[in-house]
C-alpha cells in the first residue's frame, strides 16, 4: 500500500474517475460519519467523502477508533486507502485519515461556486460605489470596501445554503445558494436599482443604491464553510438583517447624518417586507424598491437554479 504521501495533490483522483482496485490517496469533505459494529463485535468507521464530483461510501475496519479522533464529520479530509466494489457499489478501504491542513483545505474546492468572474463582479461593485454622490453614504460604502477582510467574504459568502444542506431540496426562497452568490446578488440588485432611478428620478438615488449594495453584508457572517456551507452561530442567533445592522454601526463615519443612517437603516431592515420590520409598513419609497427589487432578483435566479424557467418552456 502506497503511504499517504506518495501520490502529490494535484494527481489525486477525483470521485468521478475512481476505479476498482485504485490506491487512493486524495482530499475529501466528510460530509459523514458513523461508528458501527461488525458482526463479531468491532468497530468500524462509515462515511460518506465527496468532492466536485460526486460521493463514495468510505470504511476504516483497522483502529477506527483511534481513527475517529483525528477528525469530524463537516470537515475536509485527507484520506489514503484502496477503492473496492462491494454490492456492486464502489466504496474506499480506508487505511489512514487526517484533517486536511493548509491549502488542501480550502472549501471552495469542494463547495458550489459562481460561475461568474468574481473579479469582474468586484470590478462592477467599486463601479456601483463611485455612482454614489452623497458625502455620509459614499464614505461609509467606502470604509466597508476599504476593509479587506470584509471584501473577501462578500467574495465568498452564498445568499442562501445549498440544497444538500437542507436535506437534499433547496430551501424556501433560496437563490444564489453557492460561493461568490452574495456578490453576484449584490451587483444585480445595486444595477437594478440605478435603472430605477432612470425610470423614476423622484426617487433617492444615493439612499437606494447604498441600500441595494449595503441591504444583505450580514451574509458575510452567517455562514461558515468547511466540507458543507452551514450557517454560523451568529448567523443562527442572530440572523444576516441584525448582522449587517452591526457592520453598518461599525464602518459609519462621523460625516454620516444621524437621520441619513436611519433611512439607510430602515430600507436594511425592511427589504423583507414585513418579515423583520413586526408588521410596519415601509416608511419610504427607497425601502418599498429596494424590497421590490430584492424579490425580484432572488425569484428569477431561484427559478433558474431549481429548473422552473425549463419546466414550464
Amino acid at each position: 500500500m502506497a503511504s499517504a504521501t506518495s501520490i502529490p495533490p494535484e494527481r489525486a483522483q477525483t470521485v468521478a474517475t475512481l476505479r476498482a482496485s485504485e490506491e487512493v490517496d486524495g482530499v475529501y469533505a466528510c460530509t459523514r460519519k458513523e461508528r458501527q459494529i461488525s458482526r463479531g463485535g468491532t468497530p468500524f468507521l462509515t462515511l460518506e467523502l465527496r468532492d466536485s464530483t460526486g460521493s463514495i461510501v468510505g470504511r476504516a475496519f483497522r483502529d477506527a477508533d483511534v481513527l475517529a479522533g483525528r477528525f469530524e464529520r463537516g470537515q475536509l479530509v485527507r484520506v489514503a486507502g484502496r477503492v473496492q466494489r462491494f454490492r456492486e457499489q464502489l466504496q474506499i478501504e480506508i487505511d489512514s485519515i487526517t484533517r486536511a491542513e493548509g491549502e488542501e483545505a480550502d472549501p471552495a474546492r469542494f463547495l458550489p461556486s459562481s460561475y461568474r468572474d468574481l473579479d469582474e463582479l468586484e470590478g462592477f461593485l467599486e463601479h456601483l460605489v463611485r455612482e454614489v454622490y452623497d458625502p455620509g453614504l459614499r464614505a461609509l460604502l467606502d470604509r466597508l470596501m476599504a476593509d479587506a477582510t470584509l471584501r473577501s467574504e462578500l467574495r465568498r459568502a452564498p445568499c442562501s445554503l445549498p440544497a444538500g444542506a437542507q436535506g437534499g431540496r433547496p430551501a424556501p426562497g433560496s437563490h444564489h445558494a453557492y460561493l461568490g452568490g452574495l456578490l453576484e446578488h449584490t451587483v444585480g440588485v445595486a444595477t437594478m436599482a440605478i435603472e430605477l432611478c432612470t425610470m423614476h428620478p423622484r426617487i433617492d438615488r444615493d439612499l437606494l443604491l447604498s441600500a441595494a449594495i449595503t441591504h444583505d453584508l450580514g451574509k458575510t457572517r452567517e455562514y461558515s464553510y468547511g466540507a458543507e456551507i452551514e450557517r454560523s452561530r451568529e448567523g443562527v442567533l442572530l440572523g444576516h438583517v441584525e448582522l449587517g445592522l452591526r457592520l453598518i454601526a461599525a464602518h459609519a463615519p462621523a460625516s454620516l447624518a444621524a437621520e441619513r443612517r436611519l433611512e439607510l437603516e430602515h430600507c436594511v431592515i425592511s427589504h423583507h417586507g414585513g418579515e423583520h420590520t413586526a408588521g410596519q409598513r415601509f416608511a419610504s419609497v427607497e425601502a418599498i424598491a429596494l424590497y421590490r427589487l430584492n424579490a425580484l432578483d432572488a425569484q428569477v435566479k431561484g427559478a433558474v437554479e431549481h429548473g422552473l424557467a425549463k419546466s414550464q418552456r
